[in-house]
């Protein structure tokens, strides 16, 4: 595949996941993504299907089901008919059916407590008995951040080879200073850790028009800071978003969250990291 041809494909996935994150409650057709691509409907669904192993309809119900489950969690003032509004969801029984589908519980089930149950057996490799309860984050409005970027399917050590390769990408092109980034667009304290959307990235202070692109945008985040082994961030996300959210008086927005390296295990040698984790947030009236 041509170089340009990739940087144009890869532009046209950032548009949709983002178009997806912020127009969740919304009807998103097939005809409006692709003109919003300037393809064809035929054409634009190929290239869905071929980077993201899914339909559109695959990916946008995933990322409703997904943001729904951390809803129902974090934004506890919120009935379930909101929250399936707030995800897509015109019908109340479509919801539940699709979440009962995925989650293996109801959406009250899951609010009640089973969600534990679920993170639990994701999360049983990394068993923890750390007590995140004392680190308090700053809550900030966040600029926009544009980066450069390698994604990555899964969530594991292989995360490695994306970072390397990121790093030879900014050599060749003399990216001499830049922040490294970790973009969440799956929690994995509830989706299977092989099926995580994790991107890799570095800060731009300037276009690239050779290399794939894109922005995170600007938002109001609580800033947590962490340092850890490998394994400590998956229990940390699992506790914000279980226990700090809940009784914070913030929701979550739909927009994913991502992590600052300070010490990137993944791009070094080293055997623990230290990082910023940024979670997009609205206060809960």
């Amino acid at each position: 595949m041509k170089k340009d041809t990739l940087i144009i494909r890869n532009q046209i996935i950032n548009t949709t996941y983002y178009y997806i994150y912020k127009n969740l409650e919304h009807q998103i057709s097939l005809d409006e993504l692709a003109a919003l691509n300037s393809t064809s409907k035929y054409h634009y669904h190929r290239i869905i299907k071929e980077d993201t192993g899914s339909t559109l309809f695959e990916l946008i119900s995933s990322i409703r089901l997904q943001k729904a489950a951390n809803l129902l969690l974090t934004n506890k003032d919120s009935t379930i008919g909101q929250i399936a509004n707030y995800c897509g969801y015109l019908s109340h029984s479509s919801f539940i059916k699709a979440f009962k589908n995925k989650y293996g519980f109801t959406p009250t089930a899951w609010r009640k407590g089973e969600y534990k149950k679920f993170s639990k057996e994701l999360l049983k490799e990394f068993p923890t008995k750390r007590d995140f309860s004392e680190i308090e984050p700053e809550i900030k409005v966040c600029k926009k951040i544009s980066c450069i970027y390698i994604r990555h399917k899964g969530y594991n050590k292989s995360v490695k080879k994306s970072w390397e390769k990121l790093k030879a990408i900014a050599y060749e092109n003399q990216i001499k200073e830049y922040k490294e980034l970790a973009l969440y667009h799956d929690n994995p304290t509830i989706t299977p850790l092989n099926k995580c959307s994790y991107v890799a990235c570095i800060t731009i202070e300037k276009d690239y028009k050779n290399l794939s692109t894109f922005e995170i945008p600007e938002s109001l985040c609580a800033v947590f800071p962490l340092k850890g082994k490998y394994g400590d961030i998956l229990n940390f996300i699992r506790y914000v978003y279980h226990y700090w959210l809940p009784n914070s008086g913030y929701e979550a927005k739909t927009l994913p969250p991502y992590a600052l390296y300070h010490k990137n295990i993944f791009s070094t040698s080293l055997e623990d990291f230290h990082i910023d984790l940024y979670i997009p947030i609205k206060v809960a009236y």
